[in-house]
């Protein structure tokens, strides 16, 4: 057997999330039937990175699983874009050692989301970026962000829905918020894992900062009180993606 680790891109879209789910289209499961065609019907369990939620996308989501079959890596490719839906791509192949997990390996993920600041939404970015037309302050969002890095409890940035028990800490080595267009807004947060809706939760804070309903140090006492109470509504899938797995060797 060889074990074979794989970088792929979706939109999510059209997807109920990345794991299976009983009669719902997920990334898992399409990858899954890509992978039982080529194996001429055998069933192949793939392991990914972690999940995604319903419209979250991915620039470089990470797998593996493991096959009997003898192809190259450039073979591998190419077949498994052959049978793939148009909206998963595979962009790498390796074959990797035994001991490669595409979860466990990992040492840091990195998450970006994306603020459309325009007055009039724009029908062609409605599943790629959150419309929010509302004046919003930059600097005391930049400031927000540095309250976030280092090792917290995010129990007040987690789901209350979320179903993972134990620690709830987290370290954040990098988050920031800057305008990469005249009107969009660029989040980008790396760490070395998330909670459940954390990040959309995170980013549904600094829009309130931005826009004057708390002020940035506020970040410190929602930390401290450990509830997801104090906080208002998640912000929605749309413009959050998986932007990249880091490990600590290329492999």
């Amino acid at each position: 057997m060889k074990k074979i680790k794989c970088v792929i891109s979706y939109d999510g879209t059209e997807f109920a999330g990345f794991q299976i789910q009983p009669k719902q289209r997920t990334v898992q499961g399409e990858i899954e039937k890509v992978l039982e065609k080529i194996h001429k019907g055998k069933s192949i369990r793939i392991h990914p990175s972690g999940r995604t939620d319903a419209g979250v996308h991915a620039i470089r989501q990470v797998i593996h699983f493991e096959t009997p079959l003898n192809l190259k890596e450039k073979n591998w490719k190419q077949a498994m874009n052959t049978v793939a839906p148009d909206d998963i791509i595979v962009k790498e192949v390796a074959f990797v050692e035994d001991t490669f997990h595409a979860r466990y390996s990992a040492c840091e993920k990195e998450y970006r989301y994306y603020v459309s600041n325009k007055q009039d939404k724009d029908v062609f970015k409605r599943h790629y970026v959150y419309q929010f037309p509302y004046q919003l302050a930059i600097e005391p969002m930049q400031e927000a962000c540095r309250y976030f890095e280092g090792t917290h409890d995010f129990t007040t940035f987690s789901s209350a829905k979320a179903t993972i028990k134990g620690s709830k800490i987290r370290t954040l080595t990098h988050v920031s918020c800057n305008v990469v267009d005249r009107d969009q807004i660029e989040f980008i947060f790396r760490g070395n894992g998330f909670l459940y809706n954390m990040v959309r939760i995170m980013v549904g804070a600094l829009l309130d900062i931005g826009q004057g309903r708390r002020k940035p140090d506020d970040i410190v006492i929602l930390l401290e009180k450990m509830d997801r109470r104090l906080l208002g509504e998640t912000a929605p899938p749309e413009g959050l993606y998986l932007w990249d797995i880091i490990y600590e060797q290329s492999i």
